[in-house]
Order: structure tokens, then sequence, then C-alpha cells
């Protein structure tokens, strides 16, 4: 796919220039998930839903996660094999292998990170509009800047996106019609 290798290049070569800016660009691709999940806490915490409502998107983001991420994202990376981009090409690697994960330092195809944050984003979005577009927006600029430090290419990004999302709108679907039926079939 030339038209990936050729947006990945335009973004990695953003990399190696400035040492403030691939600063910023290894917090965002490192360290920005933490803060992320530490704002899926406080977005819990601070959110005026009743105990079960916060459980209920609890429940519905943790297995939106758990699916996206360690169910899809590794069956399709079992039946194919795509080195990560700074392994097959020539490109800037910004991020050290202690800061790529366990599995990360092998197939790229999809991205986990992107399966995993594009899943609690699209989660939360289902149950509050302004922290899932917070939450898209954190993701988007982690899953950029994983492409300039050079450890995705475009269509990573993108398939564990759309990997995330399904699985957050079935897992939520699924949720809340179960939640309406519970609620017809004892009345």
């Amino acid at each position: 796919m030339e038209w990936d290798v050729q947006i990945f290049h335009f973004f990695n070569n953003a990399a190696g220039h400035s040492r403030l800016f691939d600063a910023s660009i290894l917090f965002f691709a490192s360290y920005l998930q933490y803060v992320l999940v530490v704002g899926f806490l406080l977005f819990l915490f601070l959110a005026k839903y009743r105990k079960q409502e916060k459980f209920r998107i609890f429940l519905v983001t943790a297995a939106s996660i758990i699916i996206a991420r360690l169910g899809v994202t590794e069956i399709i990376r079992f039946l194919y094999h795509r080195p990560r981009p700074f392994l097959s090409l020539h490109a800037e690697k910004l991020l050290s292998d202690g800061q790529i994960f366990y599995s990360d330092t092998t197939w790229s195809f999809p991205s986990g990170h992107s399966a995993f944050f594009f899943a609690m984003a699209g989660a939360i979005y289902l149950y509050n509009k302004k922290w899932g577009t917070g939450f898209f927006i954190a993701a988007i600029v982690m899953n950029v800047s994983r492409i300039i430090a050079g450890v995705h290419y475009p269509s990573d990004i993108l398939v564990g996106m759309a990997v995330g999302i399904i699985v957050a709108y079935l897992i939520f679907y699924l949720i809340e019609k179960k939640k309406a039926f519970s609620r017809w079939f004892w009345i």
C-alpha cells in the first residue's frame, strides 16, 4: 500500500529535528495513555450518574477495551503479520524498546493502542458526548504521535480505530438493549 508508506513518511519525517517536539511526541505516544485511564476514572467519579449507571458505563468501557484489544486485535495479528515501520523501512524511531510494550515489538497491524483507546473513547461518547469528544481528540493525538514516532503505519491506526469504535458500539448496544429488555420483562 504505497499511500500508507507515503503518509507514514510524511508524519515520521517530522521526528528527529527538534528535541522539544520529539519529547512532546514521546509523551503523547507513551504516557498520554496513563492520563487517559486516570481521566476515565475521574469521569466516573465526577459524573452525575447514579452508581448503577456508573457501573454500567464502566462495564461497557471495560468490555469494549478487552474485546477490542485482547480479542479482535490479537486475532487479526495472529492471522496477518505486518512488521513495524521502524523494522521494515528507513524510519526515525523515537520510542525505545522499553517504551514499546510486550506484543508491540513484533506486529503492528492493527494498532493495539488505537483499538484500546478508541474503544474507550467510543464507549464514553455513547454515554456522554462532551467527555467522549475529549477522549476521541486525545486518542487521535496519541495515535498520530505513534506514527510520527515510527511505531505504526496510518492503516494500523485506522483499522485499530475502526475495531475499537465498532466493538464499543456493539457492546453498548447489547448492554443497553438488555437493560431495556429486563425493564420490559419485569413489568
